[in-house]
């Protein structure tokens, strides 16, 4: 399923990198960007999480939440959010059922072979729970910089 912007966003409910359970209904009153990534520690999304962390206050300055998901267990989630000192939320998807509902899930290609997992997403969702924007399949390198320049524009 891939969601549209005017589309009302999926609830959703996952742990965070400290064990706590967070849910869409938490960041209600507030704009949330929540970016989709495959594996912590891995360049790509290395390098998109640090992106976002450097747009942190901005973000935040226009009244945006951020939030990264992934796969991968809050144990290691802690670990990276601390190795690069991310200042949002890690969310933990083992059973991907955050990025089906988010359509940050599917069939990918690497080196001929084709797979399910985390397709790189991020989704906009303004104060009201309605999706604002989406972006799929994107680059690591400069997406934070795209997104923060087409919600804020936006804004």
């Amino acid at each position: 399923m891939q969601l549209e912007p005017g589309q009302t966003a999926p609830p959703f409910t996952a742990t965070d990198q400290d064990g706590n359970e967070l849910t869409l209904a938490d960041f209600r009153g507030q704009n949330l960007v929540m970016y989709f990534y495959p594996k912590a520690f891995t360049p790509g999304c290395t390098t998109e999480s640090c992106d976002f962390r450097d747009r942190h206050e901005v973000f935040a300055a226009a009244g945006y939440s951020i939030v990264g998901v992934s796969p991968d267990q809050p144990e290691k989630l802690t670990k990276f959010r601390a190795e690069y000192n991310l200042p949002f939320p890690l969310l933990s998807d083992p059973d991907h059922v955050i990025a089906e509902a988010y359509g940050a899930w599917g069939t990918k290609k690497n080196y001929g072979k084709e797979y399910e997992g985390i397709i790189r997403s991020t989704i906009a969702i303004d104060s009201e729970g309605t999706v604002s924007n989406v972006w799929h399949n994107v680059r690591a390198k400069g997406h934070a910089e795209r997104v923060a320049d087409a919600v804020l524009d936006a804004g």
